[in-house]
């Protein structure tokens, strides 16, 4: 063993050299990525009931959850508490957020579980991208709003996995069915898009 190191050292085996490189280091959306899968594999029963939760860091109880608490949980992941981040932007700005729920004032138990706060929230505080019906245009770590039947908002989080066409990355959402990982991208209408780090 020695011999064949003192070799190595040297230069002097016929032994082929490897080089093995590193696994490239994510970035904050590669991150946010595998925390959104990562969330798909607890068992979720979609239930919009109005809880009492804590502030800051409240969550609703674990086994339970809308298509906005897969964004929350996502990004609390990353240690980013969005319950906290919207009620401070809320608070301070009260007149840019919708109003469509005849609230006079700010409510950290729901605020930021509801999709147009959150579509205002990242307008103001992130980076708006381009809405288009061609999925090459959203990457890993995209947050999409959509519009359902019914003139329902929904989110979600565009994640690093493919289709099995390969042509689409998939989505992380949850429309009733728990908190899972579908090719939903196009299949509603999309009302908007967008990226958001602290």
């Amino acid at each position: 063993m020695r011999t064949l190191l003192f070799l190595l050292l040297l230069g002097c085996t016929n032994t082929p050299t490897v080089l093995v490189s590193a696994p490239a280091k994510k970035d904050f959306y590669g991150k946010l990525s595998d925390a959104a899968l990562l969330i798909t594999h607890d068992d979720v029963v979609y239930d919009p009931t109005y809880y009492q939760i804590a502030y800051p860091n409240g969550d609703v109880p674990k086994d339970r959850g809308v298509c906005t608490d897969v964004v929350i949980r996502s990004y609390r992941k990353l240690g980013i508490d969005l319950q906290k981040e919207v009620h401070e932007d809320m608070a301070a700005n009260f007149a840019s957020y919708p109003k469509s729920w005849g609230l006079k004032s700010t409510d950290t138990n729901i605020d930021h579980r509801r999709v147009p706060n959150l579509q205002v929230f990242f307008t103001r505080k992130g980076e708006v991208r381009t809405v288009s019906d061609k999925a090459a245009d959203y990457k890993p770590g995209d947050i999409v709003t959509w519009m359902l039947a019914g003139n329902k908002p929904h989110i979600g989080i565009v994640v690093d996995k493919k289709n099995t066409a390969g042509n689409r990355y998939l989505m992380v959402h949850n429309v009733g069915t728990g908190q899972v990982v579908q090719d939903c991208l196009l299949s509603y209408k999309i009302a908007g898009h967008y990226r958001y780090k602290k």
